[in-house]
């Protein structure tokens, strides 16, 4: 069967790796989420000073459930905090409310790869869920065309991973530049910040890593078919 074959083993380093991330970012937060800043501003009116002081304070705010839910979204610039971040003041909060914060920057700007990430999501969401019907409808029908498409569309798949990258680095690095000009913490504080998003940053390694293994395997088993 095609689930048992060796192929399948490409995917336990990317299997690894993420089981790994999601580990190493869950360990930051909830250490850093027992530290409260000196100063005990809660994240969500950091982020709003600092969306104020570069000249974004139009972006709105407001809370999301979930734990870890936070995102920008583009569409109605709005930024959304989860339950455990939005009144808390712990490193971790205001971490991740900055990097958030970071996006919301990334879109008044125009920064080129969010934009790009932006226009491709709903074909990326089609794509994920038809990428693998079709490559196995080829298989099954042994019509190479099948295969093929799946295979393509899944690169898109593997395209937004990629692009994702220097999206989220490129936002931490604009949260930690934030934090640390706004003089309203620590040196601990920011290493702990920086912390935090180091670990947050490697589960979108891990989930490019993974793709692009994933990728791999469907080109193998197509080639695997055409002997």
């Amino acid at each position: 069967m095609l689930y048992f074959d060796t192929t399948f083993l490409l995917l336990l380093p990317g299997l690894i790796l993420g089981l790994w991330a999601q580990w190493k970012v869950k360990s930051a937060y909830e250490e850093y989420s027992k530290v409260r800043t000196q100063r005990g501003i809660p994240a969500q009116d950091v982020v709003r000073q600092l969306l104020c002081q570069q000249g974004a304070g139009d972006i709105a705010i407001e809370p999301v459930s979930g734990s870890l839910t936070d995102h920008f979204d583009p569409k109605t610039d709005t930024l959304r905090l989860s339950e455990g971040v939005y009144g808390s003041s712990s490193v971790s909060a205001v971490g991740i409310a900055a990097h958030e914060a970071g996006h919301a920057l990334q879109k008044q700007e125009g920064y080129g790869p969010l934009a790009l990430r932006t226009a491709i999501v709903p074909v990326v969401n089609i794509g994920s869920h038809l990428a693998w019907p079709l490559f196995f409808a080829g298989i099954l029908f042994s019509w190479e065309p099948l295969m093929t498409a799946g295979i393509a569309v899944f690169g898109l798949v593997v395209l937004f991973s990629l692009i994702t990258l220097p999206v989220e680095f490129d936002a931490s690095r604009r949260a930690k530049r934030m934090l640390a000009d706004s003089g309203y913490f620590t040196q601990d504080e920011l290493t702990g910040v920086s912390k935090v998003l180091s670990a947050a940053a490697m589960t979108y390694v891990a989930s490019f890593i993974s793709a692009l293994l994933q990728m791999l395997r469907l080109i193998l088993l197509a080639q695997r078919r055409r002997r």
